[in-house]
């Protein structure tokens, strides 16, 4: 999956939630399940994402809807071996980066 968001420090959640194509609840629903989320909040509560949460959402994205992992499984797949599988996903995310600029050079030929 290949997320299009600005380089920023921070990401609200309604940008996060449009660039992964689900609902903000799904977004808050996973940062109460996972400890690895940790967004900041300001003093009206509103949660600012950091680039380390983005990938670290991309990492359970992956798991859970396109592995087909329930939470329980992600939860302890990101406990035991998440080094190895961190490793392979980052793999994937970087050749899937590298054809996505293979396809936007082909389309400008």
């Amino acid at each position: 999956m290949h997320i299009e968001l600005p380089e920023k420090r921070y990401y609200n959640i309604g940008e996060v939630a449009k660039a992964f194509g689900v609902n903000t609840s799904l977004i808050r629903f996973w940062e109460k399940e996972f400890d690895a989320l940790k967004p900041k909040k300001n003093a009206k509560g509103n949660r600012k994402f950091t680039p380390e949460d983005i990938k670290n959402l991309k990492f359970i994205y992956h798991l859970v809807k396109e592995r087909g992992f329930t939470l329980e499984g992600a939860k302890t797949h990101l406990k035991e071996e998440k080094q190895e599988t961190l490793t392979n996903f980052e793999i994937i995310s970087k050749l899937e980066d590298v054809k996505n600029q293979l396809i936007k050079i082909k389309q400008h030929l």
